[in-house]
């Protein structure tokens, strides 16, 4: 069965890598969120207090991280906005 196979070595090699792939920059906005998620949902079996603190500290992570997302769409080339 070996001998039926073929390896391809010449013709033209394959074509260059296109745009380059952006990847966002490190952040502990996601993790800072989930705290504030299960800090809102344990309040609401122990005191609307931290009903209220789990969900200002939700906001406030959800905001900044949107606004760094901006940030960083906005730093990119023209050729890359949708």
């Amino acid at each position: 069965m070996a001998e039926h196979e073929r390896i391809h070595t010449g013709g033209p090699e394959a074509p260059p890598a296109g745009e380059a792939v952006h990847l966002p920059g490190p952040t502990y906005l996601p993790v800072v969120t989930a705290v504030g998620i299960t800090i809102a949902v344990v309040g609401v079996v122990q005191s609307w207090i931290l009903v209220a603190a789990g969900l200002i500290v939700t906001l406030v992570a959800v905001w900044r991280w949107v606004k760094e997302t901006r940030t960083d769409m906005a730093e990119l080339p023209l050729d890359h906005h949708a």
